[in-house]
Parts: C-alpha cells; structure tokens; sequence
C-alpha cells in the first residue's frame, strides 16, 4: 500500500498508525524560510508562537484580579489550591487545546470533524470570543485614555479639582461622621467630632450620620472618565473621548493582524514582554516605599491562612481563576496552536506557557500591594480598606497611590501602558480566533481578502461596541463580563472534555499526540488520562452547578441591575450555548442511518477526511495490521 493510496478520500483515520518512527523526532524548529504548510501559513519562529499564547493567556486578570483573591482567600495559603487547581482543570485542558489544534491544523469549529456531533462546541467559543471581543476593547479604550491623561502634571485625580466636575463630596481623606446630638433641653444638634473631643462627649450608638464622601480619583473615574449614568436604564451620550480611544484601540489591532499570525507574532515581540518590564520597574519602586512591607504582608504574609483551606469558596475562586487565566475554551488556544509545525513540541509549549502565566500572577500581587501599602501608611488606614479587584483596583485605587508618588505622572504611564498592552495580545488572539474559524470554512474565498476582512471586522465590532462607552457604558461591560464570560465558557469545557475523551476516546487522543511527539510510556499518560476523563470533567461540572445555584444578580457600585438587563444577560447566554444541541440535532438527521441509534454513532464519528492537514503526515505512519476499510464506532475510551 503506497502513500498515495493512504491518503484518499473515505479512508478512516483509525486505519492510520499512531507511532512515530525512532528517526523522526518531535522539534522545536521553524523553518523562518517558508511554511510547511502553504494554504494555512505558520508561525515565523517558534518565539512568535510563545509570546502570541503568553500574551494570550496572560490578560488584565493577572494583574487586577488574583492579587485581590489571594489576599481574601488567606494570603499565602491561597497558593495551595491555586497549584492543585493548575494540576488538575489549568494544565490538563490547556495541553488538551493545543494538541487537538496543532494535530489538524484547523479552527476551533473545524476541528471537530473529529466528533461532528459536537461542532457546536466550537461555535459556541467563537460566539462567546466574539462577545468578549467587543468589551474587551472597551477596556483597553479606557486604559488609553488614563494613559493620554497621565501625560499632566499633577495627575488630574490628584485631588478635587474643579475642572473635571469634582464636587463638594470629594476629599483626599475620608470625612469623620457626623453626631445627632441630643442637647439637654430635648432638641437635636449635628455636631463633629472635634466638638465631641473638646467637650469630652461620646457619641451614642444610632446617632452617628455617615457623610458622603468619595475621593478624587473615584470622583474622576465617574464623574471624568465615564460621565456614568446612574443606572443602566440612563443610556445617556456616546462620551467621545471613549468612542475616540475606542477606535484607536481597533486601529492598532486591525493593523496588527492586517497580515494575520504574520504581522501579529512580530507585534507581540513588544506587547507579551513590555508587561514584565513594567511590573519588574512598579515592583523595585514598590520595595523602597515606606509602607511597602505592610502591603506585601496582607498580600501573602501574615495574612496567610491554612484554615481558609477548609472553606470550599476558596477552591472555587482558585479554580475559576486558573480556568480564566489560562484562557481555556476560548476556542483562542486551538486557533493560534493549528499555525504550528506538525511535529512542534506542543507539550513543552503548554508546560511553559502555564508556568509563566500563573507565575506572572503572583508577581504581579507584589508590585501591586507593594504600592497599595505606601498608600495605605500615608492615609493612616488600613491595607483592606484600599485593596480591590477589577476596574476598583485598575481606576481608582492603583492610580490613586500612583498620584502620591514623586513624579506621579512617569509612573501612571508605565502603568496604563502596561494594561494597554496586557490587553492588546489578547485581543490579537481573540480576533485570530474568529477570523481562522471562517478562514477555515472558507478558505478559497477569504484567504486572499484576509486584509479586508479583517478590515471589516474592526470596523463591524467598534460600532457594536458604541453601547460600552455611553453614560452607561460601564453597566453593559460589568454585564457582559459576567454573563458571557462566565457560565457558557464552563459548559463549553465541559462538552469539550466529554467529546474528545469519553467519545473520539482519550487512547485515540494520545496516539494523535503520539504522532506528532514521538511514543511516550504509559506511565507519562497516567496523569493526563486521570485528568482528561475524569477528574477535569468532574471538577468544572460541579464549579458550573455551584455557580448557577449560588448566583446572585449582577451589580455596579451597589447599583442593582433592571430585570431586563438581567433577562438580556440570560439570553445571551443561551444564545451562545444553544449551538451545542442544534448541530447536534442537525448532525444527527444529516447523518446516515435507519434509526436513531445508529445515526448517533455515525455522526459521532470522525468525518472521512479527519486528521493531519497535509498529506504527508496523514501518509506517514500506517499499520498494516489494520484493515484500512475497517470502521470503528467511537466509544467510551478504555483506561
């Protein structure tokens, strides 16, 4: 049986040998000449493709969300199930990604001719990738802006400046509460509590009356910054200076991809590194602040907590933020792994690219609270009281104790730069991962227009994302971020692990990866196979079913929510979720069959041209003591 003969059409990839010959070894070499595979193009070098999936995987959540879960979930002790939940959910569905895409060398939809019945789980990533897309970039518009203020001396939210609309509840320091006083003669007075001290009165519980009062830079970040609404019902104006940085933000990342992994993988050279440089620079200055050790402290030191290890809500935020983190079930790992040379060492890739990231994570947290702690020594208040997570941290309280450093304005650049560019890399590979999805569905038609689809989407997902900087722009974005990045995400994962491990099969599975890595023992696969058909699975279900019970309807600055921005949160949910069972319903009447039985199983299994991209590696490893023409239903995989 020849070559030619093995690779025609109708034949089933179960016939293929999954063993790589001794003499062909896996390698982390890129021909930078010219691409091993011409119509798809590859990555330049094997740099471009680390620093394109850092950057990926390395988001804004590294720096304004862990550090703020490690401090409330026991300090160091955090780190405990933070490394078990890499072990178990992070690792494994990462290195799951990238095989399943380097091995066919297709998208996150078209990948799933290896279990047509579940293509959907691949639109429903690229539904949600799109979601995401058009919020994200709203984020990065608003990191532009702070970054274009920044270049002023003082920094605008220094203080209550009138100019941008500080009013008279604003104060660098928070006010004393004030004291109804009951006098002697049965009337009431309001008094403060320098009255109180000079005429030795305590004041009753009950009596005290809190005063409004916000300080500059959360006066700036709502009242400058957003022009914020006061609930999501106030649509109000488009704030130009957002729409403004909006569309810079799609400028830079439509000439970044205008060649596609081409021009993207050298942009990432600066945009996956600048963040290190910065967070190295925040942290030496972070060091030698006054202060500094007591933020460090309530990060990861005496705070630590190993009792919070019998709290399960502490495993839950671990796990969840290892699944996010590492940007699993995007449908983005697939994408940029199926540029890849066959025989890259994918395995190393996923080992060193999860490292980095959730190290990154826990560095990042010192040079945060290093900071959060200078500034908590100046107001004489505690580190708890200035620590937040998300746009608290990123908006006020970061940019807050920046302002009070020497040369304020040097340091708030470094640091909005920084977050510029954190988002930037993983913009890039979220809007790789939409356009290789249609690239791969259509590959003659679009191939040559990539410029102008590219072009088209920019353009398509800026105006989409006009809502996000209205008055209540910030409103739909916190809606956005909870809905669709939360729980279809979750279900996707779940589908994925069930498709590939419990019905192509996890033996099948790892003789794929056989191919491209060389024979491994059984003893290498033990762990993976524990975790791809198991425990993975099991863990994410029960975080799904504990999230969709302990649901709480989303909020803004205590601002609730109307029911039908939570009713359109649902929706969209459900919008992006549903494709799992309507393809599955198409498939399963498309396919062929006389019952119902046996049309699942042949539209579970492979497609006919399932495998390898190019011919010859389909052609490479053959055994002869398999009938080429023998078909094999996919079953539960055998441990």
């Amino acid at each position: 049986m020849n070559k030619e003969e093995l690779t025609l059409p109708g034949f089933s990839q179960n016939a293929i040998q999954t063993h790589i010959p001794e003499n062909t070894a896996a390698t982390d070499d890129f021909d930078t000449e010219s691409d091993e595979n011409v119509e798809r193009g590859n990555w330049s070098s094997k740099t471009e493709y680390l620093l394109s999936m850092i950057g990926y995987a390395v988001g804004l959540g590294n720096v304004w969300r862990f550090p703020y879960l490690a401090y409330k979930n026991g300090g160091g002790a955090f780190l405990i199930p933070y490394v078990i939940m890499l072990a178990l959910t992070g690792m494994p569905l990462f290195f799951m990604e990238c095989s399943f895409g380097q091995f066919a060398s297709l998208g996150p939809v078209a990948v799933w001719k290896a279990v047509p019945i579940l293509q959907g789980v691949g639109i429903t990533m690229v539904f949600i990738s799109t979601f995401v897309t058009i919020y994200y970039n709203c984020m990065i518009a608003y990191s532009l802006f702070y970054l274009f203020a920044s270049f002023q001396s003082p920094l605008p939210w220094a203080d209550c400046f009138s100019w941008w609309g500080a009013d008279e509840t604003c104060s660098r320091i928070p006010r004393d509460p004030l004291c109804n006083l009951t006098l002697d003669n049965g009337s009431f007075e309001i008094v403060n509590s320098t009255w109180l001290q000079e005429n030795n009165v305590t004041c009753t519980n009950g009596s005290k009356i809190k005063v409004p009062h916000q300080g500059p830079s959360e006066q700036y970040w709502d009242k400058m910054a957003l022009h914020r609404s006061s609930s999501m019902d106030e649509t109000g104006q488009i704030v130009w200076y957002l729409a403004l940085c909006l569309l810079l933000a799609w400028l830079i990342v439509g000439a970044a991809l205008s060649k596609g992994i081409k021009s993207s993988g050298k942009v990432v050279y600066f945009t996956a590194t600048f963040p290190y440089v910065v967070l190295i620079i925040l942290l030496i200055r972070g060091a030698t602040l006054e202060g500094a050790y007591t933020g460090i402290e309530f990060y990861i030191g005496r705070q630590s907590d190993i009792n919070r290890l019998s709290d399960a809500e502490v495993w839950k935020d671990a796990a969840t933020q290892i699944f996010y983190s590492l940007s699993v079930a995007w449908g983005g790992l697939t994408a940029l792994s199926s540029y890849n040379k066959f025989h890259n060492n994918c395995y190393t890739d996923a080992i060193i690219i999860c490292i980095i990231n959730c190290t990154t994570s826990v560095f990042a947290g010192f040079a945060i609270f290093s900071v959060l702690g200078h500034m908590a020594h100046r107001l004489n208040i505690p580190v708890s009281e200035v620590a937040k997570s998300g746009f608290g941290l990123a908006f006020i309280a970061y940019p807050e104790a920046l302002a009070q450093l020497p040369a304020a304005p040097f340091w708030s650049i470094l640091f909005f730069f920084m977050l510029v560019t954190l988002g930037l890399d993983s913009q890039f590979a979220t809007i790789e991962t939409i356009l290789t999805t249609l690239l791969d569905q259509f590959p003659k038609l679009l191939q040559s227009k990539r410029l102008h689809m590219t072009a088209g989407f920019c353009i398509l997902f800026f105006f989409l994302g006009l809502p996000c900087v209205t008055q209540a722009g910030i409103f739909w974005i916190n809606m956005l971020d909870q809905f669709c990045g939360g729980w279809g995400i979750l279900v996707a994962a779940v589908v994925e692990l069930i498709g590939i491990s419990w019905i192509y099969g996890v033996n099948r599975f790892i003789k794929d990866i056989e191919m491209m890595l060389g024979e491994k023992s059984w003893i290498f696969w033990l762990w993976w196979r524990l975790c791809w058909f198991f425990i993975s699975p099991c863990l994410l279900a029960a975080i799904l079913i504990w999230s969709i019970v302990s649901f709480v309807p989303p909020t803004y600055a205590s601002i609730p929510y109307p029911t039908w921005g939570i009713v359109l949160g649902w929706c969209m949910i459900i919008f992006c979720v549903i494709w799992i069972p309507i393809v599955a319903i198409v498939k399963i009447v498309q396919a062929e069959g006389s019952s119902l039985f046996q049309k699942i199983v042949k539209s579970s299994k492979p497609t006919p041209d399932w495998g390898p991209y190019l011919k010859q590696h389909r052609g490479e490893r053959y055994s002869n003591k398999q009938d080429s023409k023998q078909t094999v239903m996919p079953e539960m995989a055998k441990f």
